[in-house]
């Protein structure tokens, strides 16, 4: 159990030891300062400028930052639907896969250029090398830097300076922050163990019969592997994700990997400190999402620590819940990835959720819910300040003094927004379709599971698709037969072409609704008179302010997902401990 808790302690401090000097990075990057890639990436980062016709220079407004991201996201997502069903003759493509059905293929485009990576397939069977390094891989940098872009935009707007360029700074996510990053990181994934080829697969004689011969599949994983944690992506080239040898074989690649998925998200919080000129501001906002991760670390690991009670009464002891797990990870790798990956927004998984006790669903799906445990990749740091925002306003109607946050006047129409962006749009995106799929259990949502569980995988499915996380409980059946298996004559079916299709709305509700209603707050306060402090300004950094918001971000959770968390997690706890 010792042994457990210290290396959650030890990879946590990691994090927080890189926090202010990647945070740091990224200010400067993002301001324009200089920084050792200088010479280097400047002449490169000039000539894709021109190369795209951008003014590096001209700032966009919030509406022109938005539609940007829009058309560039639809132009993206036309590629990697034309590479998906046209597969079966590009290149790189040694087992010869076929075309997966349309709506696997809409379905993986709109999850891949939204940055949630939700996989209704399994990446060795459906998709092609090529499909995976130019349509998924690619997308991974673009959609990641997106968020980033998103994020520091918002940062910029929130502390009155203009949003800037959407094309610079998607160039400068990649140039300076992701690519760099993920070369170090891709070399030290093979380093310890991750493949890296574009060989087929290998075909070995079985054990038990020598005539028989095995097909291991194998492919270029560790570049696609580090992009997939450093952006927070998560989708995995094997269909068991990082629990998958080829992709996390030992504890030094697993810890590489929460580090990565942490680091982003974690350091961003810093940057906007910098940004602000309150770095005071952004350790306490930093401690206060660091204590309820922490939470929920701690609520997940003894869930899995003291294990399943029916199964205890039957060995007449208590062990842990290693169902669904790798046991190179064991009990605590498990839990400290499960709440990470779905608090950053990431969706890797190194272990199988469904399996998790009640406490793992409470705590991933609560996760979802807010956002922003640390959130997605920049995207994240702005639903905190939304919050923020939220917080401001209730506290100055508590104590009768005008909300002001950061000298710039909170008012109606950022009051709306940050509500609408933090109360509406997340709701419906996950229980409208979740409430057409239990009204139809059979014939729409082939629920693997009855009672809780089963409710709890529903949910967790569009949670997972709003929240642009795309992990997800499993045992629906979400997929369509793999290329190989429809040349043999399989049929599609209607139950995944549901989950294909009512899951896109959520993941395009869910990623470009907020999107604009960030740009369009942050846009608002960049173009507020900022009015300087005095004795009666309500001051934002300090820790019973810090504790109010922390109150906010609760109950609104609280309030408007507790019903569900009752109906799933909650409630299956009980069942379990009462037979």
């Amino acid at each position: 159990m010792l042994q457990g808790w210290m290396q959650i302690a030890l990879t946590l401090l990691i994090v927080l030891a890189i926090t202010p000097f990647l945070g740091r990075y990224m200010a400067r990057v993002y301001q324009e300062q200089y920084t050792f890639l200088d010479t280097i990436l400047q002449p490169i980062e000039r000539s894709l400028y021109a190369l795209v016709g951008v003014k590096a220079q001209e700032n966009m407004t919030g509406w022109q930052y938005a539609r940007a991201i829009l058309y560039s996201n639809i132009v993206m997502g036309l590629l990697i639907f034309f590479i998906l069903m046209n597969q079966g003759w590009l290149p790189l493509n040694p087992t010869k896969i076929g075309a997966p059905t349309w709506d696997t293929a809409l379905h993986t485009t709109i999850s891949f250029i939204t940055n949630t990576n939700q996989q209704h397939y399994s990446g060795e069977t459906y998709l092609s090398y090529g499909s995976q390094v130019w349509g998924l891989g690619y997308h991974m940098f673009t959609s990641a830097a997106t968020g980033l872009a998103v994020g520091i935009a918002f940062i910029r707007g929130l502390t009155g300076r203009p949003l800037g360029n959407l094309y610079v700074d998607l160039i400068r996510s990649i140039t300076r922050i992701l690519l760099p990053i993920c070369i170090v990181g891709g070399i030290a994934l093979m380093a310890a163990g991750v493949p890296e080829t574009l060989a087929g697969p290998a075909v070995f004689p079985t054990l038990e019969n020598p005539n028989i011969s095995q097909a291991i599949a194998r492919g270029p994983v560790a570049h696609f592997e580090i992009i997939k944690q450093l952006g927070e992506n998560g989708g995995g080239f094997f269909a068991i994700n990082s629990a998958h040898p080829f992709e996390n074989p030992n504890g030094f690649t697993n810890l590489i990997q929460v580090v990565a998925m942490l680091s982003i998200p974690t350091a961003l919080i810093y940057t906007y400190g910098l940004f602000a000129n309150n770095t005071k501001q952004a350790w306490l906002a930093y401690g206060m999402v660091g204590v309820i991760y922490l939470a929920f670390i701690i609520i997940t690991a003894i869930g899995e620590y003291n294990g399943n009670p029916a199964v205890n009464t039957l060995l007449g002891s208590t062990q842990p819940n290693l169902e669904g797990k790798e046991v190179r990870f064991g009990w605590a790798q498990s839990a400290l990835f499960a709440v990470s990956t779905t608090g950053t927004m990431c969706g890797a998984v190194n272990s199988l959720l469904d399996s998790f006790m009640p406490n793992g669903g409470f705590s991933t799906l609560s996760n979802m819910f807010l956002q922003i445990i640390w959130g997605g990749q920049g995207t994240g740091t702005a639903y905190l300040f939304a919050y923020l925002i939220l917080a401001v306003f209730a506290t100055g109607l508590m104590v009768g003094r005008t909300p002001e946050f950061l000298g710039r006047k909170i008012e109606k129409r950022e009051v709306v927004l940050a509500s609408f962006l933090i109360l509406l749009v997340h709701p419906i995106a996950i229980m409208i379709p979740a409430g057409i799929a239990l009204a139809f259990p059979e014939q729409l949502a082939g629920i693997s599971n009855p009672g809780f569980h089963g409710f709890a995988q529903v949910i967790y499915e569009y949670a997972s698709a709003a929240a642009n996380n795309g992990s997800g409980f499993e045992g629906l059946g979400d997929s369509q037969p793999s290329p190989i298996a429809i040349a043999t004559g399989a049929k599609p079916t209607i139950t995944a072409l549901w989950w294909n299709l009512s899951t896109c709305f959520s993941l395009i509700a869910g990623r470009y609704i907020p999107i604009i209603g960030l740009l369009l707050l942050a846009d608002s306060i960049s173009g507020k008179q900022q009015v300087p402090f005095t004795t009666g300004t309500l001051r934002t950094d300090t820790g019973l302010f810090t504790g109010v918001t922390a109150g906010v971000v609760l109950i609104l959770g609280a309030l408007t997902f507790f019903p569900v968390l009752a109906f799933g997690p909650i409630g299956e706890a009980f069942w379990i401990f009462s037979q």
